[in-house]
């Protein structure tokens, strides 16, 4: 996929994500089908963090600053040392969506970018721009993916139907 394609489906994204997550009742942001999953407040609080501090600012750094080290960062750990739970869900999400839409802008503005720049990631080795990008969409997907599983389980849940006859889940 051209990086152009990719960045046309990130903000296509934008608008997926928008129409997944605005309006969902307070019952259902902080629910978990188990304590070991995420709830939708937890990942909303995660795609904030991970749009401005890892795919965007990755990306940035490659492009403008190879030669430098990445800056390092546990994602894991941000949900406890940032209180992802005891964050006010639309506002989090309203400053997603802020963040993604600065992303896309900073993504059409490039001009010319070299896509194959490298830097050295300490766990993955060299990784270039284009796979930052690359990934970033992919972490969309994946994410977007979790949201319907979560709704599917509440659903599920709450309605305490058998749900065999909508499909294979």
């Amino acid at each position: 996929m051209e990086p152009r394609a990719i960045i046309v489906e990130l903000k296509r994204n934008r608008a997926v994500f928008k129409h997944l997550l605005e309006g969902i009742p307070l019952e259902i942001r902080k629910w978990k089908p188990n304590p070991e999953k995420w709830c939708l407040l937890e990942i909303v609080c995660h795609l904030l963090d991970e749009e401005v501090e890892d795919f965007r600012e990755r990306v940035r750094h490659v492009l403008q600053t190879p030669d430098l080290p990445l800056k390092p960062f546990d994602q894991l750990a941000w949900p406890v040392e940032r209180s992802y739970l005891s964050q006010d869900f639309d506002e989090i999400l309203m400053k997603f969506l802020k963040e993604r839409n600065a992303s896309v802008i900073w993504l059409y503005s490039l001009n010319n970018p070299n896509w194959n720049s490298k830097v050295t990631h300490q766990g993955l080795g060299e990784v270039s721009a284009k796979s930052f990008l690359v990934n970033w969409l992919a972490h969309d997907y994946h994410h977007i993916r979790q949201i319907n599983s979560l709704k599917y389980d509440y659903l599920r849940f709450k309605s305490g139907d058998d749900l065999t006859y909508a499909g294979n889940w």
